[in-house]
């Protein structure tokens, strides 16, 4: 099963896949409103915003697995992005990034090691990963790397689509 066949629900709960992305490079991203790096959340529209015409777009997963820091029901937490950091970018349900009730998607996800050759859980909130536009996971960011990092930018404009 590919990426894009796994079955997701968008904040407000309807039925999608990573299919209606195909052919866009994506960053996938577990969020949460309560976290030391939720200020993340503004690096990461700039993002949308200077690539989304190229081919790309950032994808944002809630998650209350870290302390707790996603206790929001998805009215609330749609309400904060878009007020506090002006998102524009797709949201989707919260879901479970690590343990026995992890999303189908990021059991796949998890598969892939970080530029230390660390793979398995996610470790916090605000963990990225990079997917080409062909569907493949290219790169692992862990949480404290800031998503406008040279090296964050550099690999996006690497796997955006021609």
């Amino acid at each position: 099963m590919s990426l894009y066949d796994i079955p997701l629900r968008t904040l407000s709960g309807e039925a999608t896949s990573l299919a209606d992305f195909k052919g866009k490079a994506l960053l996938i991203v577990n969020v949460a409103s309560k976290c030391g790096l939720t200020p993340q959340y503004a690096g990461l529209e700039r993002l949308q915003e200077r690539y989304a015409a190229r081919g790309f777009t950032v994808l944002g997963f809630p998650c209350n697995q870290f302390a707790g820091q996603e206790p929001g029901s998805a009215e609330e937490i749609r309400t904060f992005c878009s007020t506090t950091y002006g998102v524009t970018f797709p949201l989707f349900e919260k879901i479970d990034v690590n343990g026995d009730d992890r999303h189908p998607l990021y059991a796949k996800l998890v598969e892939k090691a970080d530029a230390e050759g660390e793979a398995g859980d996610v470790t916090w909130n605000f963990e990225k990963f990079l997917i080409t536009p062909d569907g493949t996971v290219a790169a692992r960011i862990r949480p404290a790397t800031d998503p406008e990092a040279d090296e964050v930018v550099a690999a996006i404009e690497a796997v955006l689509p021609a």
